[in-house]
């Protein structure tokens, strides 16, 4: 069971965050004292929402910087929501009590799947070059995402990187529900989440001042940029 720290003073709020940038700064502050230059310590962002969050962390606590390509299994005709999460080489990770009230054919779950899986292997090659993996052996791994939805994205982040040998995993969100952080607690070292709510419909956007779905070519441009500020 990992540790779970929140910001007190964020508990059940909106409205808190200018942007992703802004959320990432705050998260860092919280994550400063145990990790800001931990010689086995990177941070690593999930595309699209987590690389702004990530490359704030990754700036402001001096730690190293890459990606960890996931995507959640869209429910078909409703693209904004999913019922599991893949990671680029890892495995599905079926949120089970959605699929039975979903009611799927084994054909529609197969078909969303193969369709993650090809959207995975191109987000690989376009945000990463087809690179493998950082080495994680022994390392501390700094999962950043813009915010827990269901929590199935980060649970298929975390068992990848278990699987590249990662020594601690920390998980690191600006907001999330706090039935998601109970459903991601047992899989991590220790959760960073400064906005938890007590709610029942929840909604990453209302975190933020500004929101917006990030395209490929802001991703990219991002990318590029953080990688010349960390030259």
């Amino acid at each position: 069971m990992s540790t779970v720290h929140e910001d007190r003073a964020l508990r059940n709020k909106s409205g808190l965050f200018q942007d992703r940038i802004d959320a990432g700064n705050h998260l860092a502050g919280m994550l400063e004292k145990d990790h800001k230059g931990h010689p086995q310590g990177l941070v690593l962002a999930i595309p699209s929402g987590g690389v702004p969050v990530g490359l704030a962390l990754s700036n402001s606590l001096q730690l190293d910087f890459d990606l960890i390509i996931v995507r959640k299994v869209q429910i078909p005709g409703n693209p904004e929501a999913g019922f599991g999460a893949i990671a680029f080489g890892g495995e599905v990770f079926f949120n089970q009590d959605l699929l039975a009230a979903l009611r799927l054919s084994q054909e529609q779950i197969d078909e969303q799947v193969d369709k993650v899986k090809t959207e995975l292997t191109l987000r690989n090659a376009l945000f990463r070059n087809d690179r493998p993996l950082p080495e994680l052996k022994g390392k501390t791994a700094i999962i950043a995402d813009d915010g827990l939805a269901s929590g199935y994205t980060m649970l298929a982040a975390i068992d990848a990187v278990r699987k590249q040998g990662a020594a601690k995993v920390i998980v690191a969100v600006p907001t999330a529900p706090s039935s998601s952080i109970s459903r991601v607690e047992p899989q991590a070292d220790a959760i960073y989440c400064a906005n938890i709510k007590d709610v029942r419909s929840f909604a990453v956007a209302e975190a933020y001042r500004n929101w917006w779905d990030l395209s490929r070519e802001e991703v990219m441009e991002l990318l590029n940029q953080g990688i010349q500020g960390r030259g």
